[in-house]
């Protein structure tokens, strides 16, 4: 599990969850709401193997973060 921290709130660290795949141009991948970056995981292998570096996360609050 891959985390970075992106700053605090009332002493409290804020951490977002992250996962980064292949070298190239790179592609952001953002959920939108209810959903967290699982919902890219069918896109992540076809654009890697594209030649794509596929960044998905997901937002404070949802999934991992």
């Amino acid at each position: 599990m891959t985390k970075l921290a992106v700053g605090t709130e009332n002493g409290n660290p804020i951490e977002l969850y992250y996962e980064d795949h292949g070298a190239g141009k790179p592609v952001v991948l953002i959920h939108g709401w209810p959903l967290s970056g699982r919902s890219w995981e069918n896109q992540v292998s076809p654009l890697v193997e594209a030649g794509y570096r596929v960044v998905s996360y997901d937002r404070r609050g949802f999934g991992d973060s």
